[in-house]
């Protein structure tokens, strides 16, 4: 059977595109910072995140030689049913954990999740593989800990842009520790699979600074740690895939989804209309229509509520 995009495209209200097309007519298009100055601006003039109620948990994860911060978000009503471990976008070289505090509350309190968000060490001054090295330091933390300290080792991963390329690379160390069967669902939203400009998507992107940032220290970027379209991508747990039909890296998630497939994966592509790289953190009906598939897809992955007798 052959596939085209239509095909794959999720059907929304006509509405919901219609708001989505004049919102982006009227939004300026950007791009990220193009030197370490442009970024060094860049981070001094975002504005502080809007604190979550009840707020977060503040702690340190320590594995061997790594420390990294992380904040913890429990439900205000009910048991714990599953566990989310959350990677924020922002090119691998911006943004923090806090600025997803309000999302990560309210997805939190809708699906009864422990939601563990992850300060990554930051390029430039930290490039590869410092974020990887503390995305997977978490990932065990919580392969070893979560039972005891949430009352349920139902693990699931998930991330937003270089979110999602980190959750595919942890995803990977995972597995070859023999311990990726231990999460039951990864939510992958507009990843960045490939930075050494080789794919077509990949390509469009190869001048963006924050690639250099991260890894341009490497001669090889083709690495499945840093490019994981090009990894061996068998053994891995049910994943959805998320972007928009408009995001400049839709080829290269597209890739990744059949490629994901083709090792033998459980695989769910999920396509929205007159949508563009990041479009579930804009303000529209459309975005707030994926993050309810999202959270929906989500909670089926946790299931039922579990028992620190559960393994996994």
């Amino acid at each position: 059977m052959r596939f085209t995009l239509e095909s794959l495209m999720v059907d929304v209200p006509s509405e919901q595109i219609t708001e989505a097309q004049e919102f982006y007519r009227a939004r300026a298009a950007g791009r990220g910072p193009g030197t370490f100055e442009d970024l060094v601006e860049a981070r001094a003039a975002t504005p502080a995140p809007t604190p979550a109620e009840p707020p977060t948990v503040e702690e340190t994860v320590e594995l061997a030689e790594t420390r990294v911060p992380v904040r913890i978000f429990l439900p205000t009503d009910g048991p714990v049913r599953g566990v989310y471990l959350d990677f924020h976008g922002g090119g691998f070289y911006l943004g923090s954990a806090a600025r997803d505090d309000i999302r990560n509350r309210a997805l939190a309190d809708a699906l009864h999740l422990a939601v563990v968000g992850v300060d990554y060490r930051l390029a430039p001054e930290h490039p590869w593989p410092a974020a990887p090295d503390d995305c997977e330091a978490v990932a065990l933390w919580l392969v070893e800990h979560a039972a005891e300290r949430f009352g349920s080792s139902r693990l699931t991963i998930g991330g937003r842009s270089a979110g999602a390329t980190l959750a595919v690379t942890t995803l990977l160390r995972l597995r070859d520790r023999g311990v990726a069967g231990r999460f039951h669902g990864a939510a992958l939203q507009f990843g960045t699979y490939d930075i050494s400009a080789q794919t077509p998507a990949g390509h469009r992107i190869a001048d963006e600074y924050f690639i250099q940032a991260y890894a341009g220290h490497v001669d090889d970027r083709t690495a499945a740690d840093i490019s994981p379209v090009y990894g061996d991508l068998h053994g891995l747990p049910p994943t959805l895939l998320v972007v928009g039909a408009d995001d400049i890296l839709l080829e290269d998630n597209l890739a990744m989804a059949g490629r994901l497939t083709a090792a033998g994966n459980d695989i769910e592509l999920r396509i929205y209309p007159e949508a563009p790289h990041g479009f579930t953190t804009h303000p529209t009906a459309l975005a707030r229509t994926a993050r309810v598939d999202v959270e929906a897809w989500l909670r089926e992955r946790v299931g039922p509520a579990r028992n620190d007798s559960d393994s996994g």
